[in-house]
């Protein structure tokens, strides 16, 4: 779900001593409605990219690479040198619901206000009374290091007329109050659809809502209601399940960028907001996609790993998938890759959304990376990557085993193609090129938000 990674954020440069202080306001907030701010603020998860590793919260400074440069997040803390101390509260509402910074420039469109702009004015009130009430941190993030042309905002005024029309968030009196709750969860906070919707031409949302799509290497599955390509034959009892834990045994368990909307987001949901989210997504129109969506379809563990590495001469230059599962996967999922623990505390790997998918990526990005989230009680669930340990090669070797043993086969990957994704290397576009082929703005536009729409973590960077 959001890939994107889904997060309301205010990614944008704050311009210090320009506008009124507002400590007075924060000052005179009730605390019902700061709370309520804060739990809006977890909904729409702006912790995730608003905190460098190892930073304050919400202070800002962390790093996106792009093919336009590297973008650095604000500082939304309310202090007033730089951070948003000095802003108004209209200001912190244009920028949510028409991308207009306080400077009056447009925000480019990885931040969502296409999205945000559904918010109602109570809850946007709401959030402003939180984050003017949190404790200011004087910390200057790095200014972005984009180069003309990517630094003009000027052109995305023609991609807001392309692609957003504003229009107030309105309930549907066909569906039940529960329903239109969670499409509100759903669209106006959580913004599921910039991760899981592909995008028509000029990167505005397509009309196959829900239907997946690639996001910074990962695959943001088909969460609508076709039972083949999506999610139809889960319960709205197991939606539920892994939207506040990540994970679902026999069916599902995740990782990137849905862990970490997961552990900053999800899991802080009422249960009625949870109810509400399950209930509008299990009512999502099926789209039926070529990819298909393995989560429920994983087969059984084929043979015990035992039996397949026994008496195998050991390669230490080119190990067997064998014998690398045996020494590093199977003392967690179990020798038959059944899964080790209490409700498969270590999941099994039949029957299971990563190892039975279509795409390889997010395994390859789960034994690079690892696994790193906390569930709905609060436990930290905690996979170590070995993409310290292991080769390109050894990772390809690995993958392509785990996905024929315990999975439906597949694409095979190469290490090529897993140095791709462990590298995240980006050639930054030499902007010539684009003046050379005419058309700047437009190309300016189409460039930029293919890339950022496609990045789960840079969905809120202005």
């Amino acid at each position: 779900m959001m890939r994107l990674s889904l997060r309301a954020s205010l990614l944008m440069a704050p311009l210090a001593g320009l506008f009124f202080c507002s400590a007075s306001f924060a000052a005179g907030a009730p605390q019902d409605l700061i709370r309520q701010g804060e739990y809006l603020s977890k909904a729409s998860d702006c912790e995730v990219c608003h905190t460098a590793p190892g930073g304050t919260t919400f202070a800002g400074g962390l790093a996106f690479k792009t093919p336009f440069g590297v973008i650095y997040s604000s500082n939304i803390t309310p202090d007033k040198s730089t951070g948003i101390g000095r802003w108004t509260e209209q200001q912190f509402s244009n920028v949510l619901k028409h991308g207009i910074r306080a400077d009056g420039k447009n925000l480019y469109p990885a931040m969502p206000y296409t999205s945000y702009s559904k918010l109602t004015d109570a809850d946007i009130h709401a959030m402003y009374a939180y984050f003017m009430a949190i404790q200011g941190v004087n910390h200057n993030p790095p200014e972005n290091e984009m180069g003309f042309p990517y630094n003009q905002r000027l052109a995305l005024k023609g991609w807001n007329l392309i692609n957003f029309h504003y229009k107030p968030f309105e309930d549907d009196p066909q569906q039940s109050a529960e329903w239109n709750r969670g499409k509100y969860v759903a669209t106006a906070l959580g913004h599921c659809e910039e991760c899981h919707t592909p995008r028509n031409l000029a990167m505005g949302l397509s009309n196959k809502a829900y239907a997946g799509a690639m996001v910074d290497g990962w695959e943001a599955f088909n969460i609508s209601s076709d039972k083949v390509s999506g999610i139809g034959n889960w319960s709205h009892d197991d939606l539920m399940q892994y939207l506040r834990t990540g994970a679902l045994p026999g069916k599902a368990t995740t990782g990137g960028g849905m862990a970490d909307v997961i552990s900053h987001s999800l899991r802080f949901l009422t249960p009625e907001d949870m109810s509400a989210l399950a209930t509008y997504i299990k009512s999502v129109p099926a789209q039926q996609t070529s990819s298909r969506n393995r989560s429920a379809a994983g087969q059984d563990a084929q043979s015990n790993i035992t039996q397949d590495v026994r008496g195998m001469p050991i390669d230490d230059a080119a190990p067997s998938g064998a014998m690398l599962y045996n020494g590093n996967c199977a003392s967690c999922h179990g020798t038959a890759g059944q899964g080790i623990g209490e409700n498969r505390y270590y999941p099994s790997l039949s029957q299971n959304s990563v190892v039975g998918s279509d795409k390889p990526n997010n395994l390859v990005q789960v034994i690079l990376h690892g696994i790193d989230r906390e569930n709905g009680a609060g436990d930290h669930i905690v996979m170590p990557g070995f993409g310290d340990n292991l080769t390109d090669a050894q990772i390809a070797t690995l993958t392509n085993y785990v996905r024929n043993q315990y999975g439906n086969g597949g694409d095979n990957v190469d290490a090529a193609a897993v140095k791709t994704l462990r590298d995240n290397n980006v050639t930054v576009i030499p902007g010539y090129l684009l003046i050379a082929g005419g058309g700047v703005g437009a190309l300016i536009v189409i460039a930029l938000v293919v890339y950022f729409r496609r990045r789960g973590k840079l969905r809120q960077i202005s």
